[in-house]
């Protein structure tokens, strides 16, 4: 089930927010974890076992941490911390790179969400939660279970206990849902049937222009998908009276690789930031440790997106440019004309999305041979031009808002309800008349 079908938006998310708000308050986290295993269930009942020894793992190694903590043992409560790891990354590992069963949805997700929970404890970041199903209600939290943004324990900690719905946040939680159903509907859906239309032409019969306008359609699609996603994650938040971090803030206006991994899937790299590059030494201990620690980290962040080559190759590829950016370029960049550093920057993030599109890294270096003009398809060609006039009207809208440009516009129709009705229904009648609507991060 996704936020996006009209299955969740007429029958499961009325009823569930019906039930929620109609129980007691000490029912509230209980009602929140049994309706998260129900949506859960809808598309992969056999694997809420695995989710839920995943809770119960670190539920119990969270106890023991904290156990240990208290009693002054803290080799023991570090071994605690190193088994509830061990035992995630096994999990993790088994389901998702052996290739030995289907890969269950949010495994990657809610395992980093629960490793974090012990590693915080130990640290004192964070209280333990002594409260099984409360606890359970935070890793298996529907609205950003199979997605993300990867939330925290001690972000959500106070609210778990103690939170207050007000008709205010539940009002900015249907803004935002709304928001991000748009994106993902309108925007990304259409722009992925284009990608869909050039990714399946054999590469060498790619002209240059329409190499070049396929991953620009990818890189659209992957966006407003991915951070329309985010968004409907943080609207339904709201009306369940949490605060979600922020997961994108206009990645595609960066001027440099590094301000683009600072504004792309936020949480992902806030999490390896804290728990493996700060662990590892950082920045504090000379440049080779930097180094060595910004490429360990995106050879992780590589692997964390699957099994296949190409992911490994992304993690390189991006590795080696923040590396080259940290050493000198970043000082050159700064010096040139903002337009410089944001085509260098584009340039180089679409080439990086040939690599990750494509599961086969023998397709993605062909495709990659048809941006650089290597395969002699041609220039343009009628099939281009024809691909270009017909989605000349969605690529007008689309880009300038992948960079912000209609945000203040957005601000102004922030209160005319008039707007969200209109774009509510818009998205159903698409919903209602089209079979296509995927998901791009599920695989993850």
């Amino acid at each position: 089930m996704v936020f996006s079908s009209l299955l969740f938006l007429f029958r499961f998310l009325p009823l569930t927010l019906a039930l929620y708000f109609i129980v007691p308050r000490k029912a509230k986290n209980v009602v929140l974890f049994l309706v998260s295993l129900i949506f859960y269930a809808w598309g992969e009942p056999v694997y809420i076992v695995l989710m839920l020894f995943s809770t119960w793992v670190d539920y119990i190694h969270g106890r023991l941490v904290d156990f240990f903590k208290n009693r002054g043992e803290m080799g023991k409560a570090r071994a605690a911390v190193a088994s509830s790891m061990v035992i995630n990354l096994s999990l993790l590992s088994i389901f998702k790179y052996t290739g030995l069963f289907p890969l269950p949805i949010g495994i990657s997700f809610y395992t980093f969400q629960t490793m974090s929970y012990t590693i915080d404890i130990y640290r004192g970041d964070a209280k333990v939660q002594k409260n099984l199903l409360s606890f359970g209600a935070y890793v298996s939290m529907f609205p950003q279970l199979i997605a993300g943004p990867i939330v925290q324990y001690k972000q959500v900690a106070k609210e778990l206990q103690d939170r207050r719905e007000t008709v205010g946040n539940f009002a900015e939680g249907i803004r935002l849902f709304l928001t991000g159903l748009g994106k993902k509907v309108l925007y990304a859906n259409n722009i992925g049937l284009l990608w869909e239309t050039i990714s399946s032409m054999p590469a060498k019969e790619l002209s240059f222009v329409m190499a070049w306008l396929g991953i620009i359609a990818y890189a659209l699609q992957i966006y407003f998908d991915f951070s329309g996603y985010s968004d409907m994650a943080q609207g339904l938040g709201c009306m369940f009276g949490f605060r979600f971090p922020d997961n994108f803030h206009y990645p595609y206006r960066s001027k440099s690789i590094t301000e683009f991994w600072r504004r792309w899937h936020i949480t992902l790299g806030t999490w390896f930031r804290e728990y493996v590059y700060i662990p590892l030494g950082g920045n504090r201990r000379g440049l080779a440790i930097q180094i060595r620690n910004i490429f360990i980290v995106w050879l992780l962040t590589g692997i964390w997106h699957g099994a296949g080559l190409n992911f490994l190759f992304w993690g390189v590829y991006y590795g080696v440019l923040l590396i080259i950016e940290k050493c000198f370029l970043l000082k050159y960049l700064s010096k040139t004309p903002k337009w410089v550093g944001h085509l260098y920057t584009m340039t180089a993030v679409l080439f990086g999305w040939v690599l990750f599109a494509f599961d086969q890294w023998e397709r993605g270096f062909a495709y990659l041979g048809a941006m650089l003009f290597l395969n002699h398809a041609g220039f343009c060609g009628r099939e281009a031009l024809y691909l270009i006039l017909q989605n000349g009207v969605l690529l007008l809208l689309m880009i300038p808002a992948s960079v912000g440009l209609w945000e203040g516009f957005q601000k102004k129709l922030r209160n005319c309800w008039g707007y969200y009705l209109f774009l509510f229904l818009l998205v159903v009648a698409y919903l209602v008349d089209s079979s296509y609507n995927p998901f791009l991060y599920f695989r993850f």
